[in-house]
């Protein structure tokens, strides 16, 4: 826009003055347009690769555990490991095997370690580096297979601290509805969150080392409340 009120009135002033100097300018303005009509936008690049090393394992051919590797483009799908999970077993590997459900971290489905650190998938983001995002199972528990790991002994331990209410006292009135103060309800802050995903019980040494006798952090965590 602003070239081409320039070059009006250039173009005026020549029909009134045929100078070699209003010349150049009109010259100049012309070739400087041109150059910039040449210059392009350096392309952005339409691909982010991103690779994931993930643990297998497949009972039906007993062999040793295996990290296998996986490449996907990152702008093919959602930004949480579990959205590069579902990817990698619908277009690349479906024999890849892992538990899901909610995909909101209400669950607990989808707990996993994820380089390192245990977590869900469904609330772990995809890290944007540029080296290998590792996928192991929950640490020290019995594999399934591949990402999926044997519950028993977890759910076992939980059942064991009767995690149900129970009154000391009868009440007044057969059938009359218990109703809970906010006093009481406050109480339970910190405690009703957990949703036995057991990655707490997994991060824990001493769980690890005696996963039949210690209950362990999320069970302790509900006996508590």
């Amino acid at each position: 826009m602003a070239s081409t009120i320039l070059k009006r009135a250039i173009t005026n002033h020549l029909s009134s003055s045929s100078s070699t100097t209003s010349r150049l300018i009109l010259l100049r303005a012309h070739a400087s347009e041109a150059q910039a009509q040449q210059v392009t936008p350096k392309a952005s690049s339409t691909t982010s690769l991103k690779k994931f090393q993930i643990y297998r394992w497949n009972p039906d051919t007993p062999s040793k555990p295996e990290l296998k590797e996986y490449e996907i483009n990152l702008k093919e799908c959602g930004p949480m490991v579990l959205d590069a999970l579902i990817k990698i077993k619908n277009d690349i590997d479906p024999s890849l095997t892992f538990r899901r459900s909610c995909r909101e971290g209400i669950c607990g489905s989808c707990a996993m370690n994820i380089d390192g650190c245990n977590g869900l998938a469904c609330l772990t983001k995809i890290p944007s580096e540029d080296s290998n995002t590792t996928i192991t199972p929950l640490p020290h528990m019995f594999v399934i297979k591949d990402l999926v790991v044997d519950m028993t002994n977890f759910y076992n331990q939980y059942k064991s601290i009767e995690p149900w209410l129970k009154r000391k006292n009868p009440p007044e009135e057969k059938g009359k509805e218990i109703l809970q103060s906010k006093k009481d309800r406050a109480k339970l802050d910190g405690m009703y969150e957990c949703i036995l995903c057991a990655c707490c019980s997994t991060s824990c040494p001493s769980y690890w080392w005696n996963p039949e006798s210690y209950l362990g952090p999320a069970a302790l965590l509900h006996a508590n409340r």
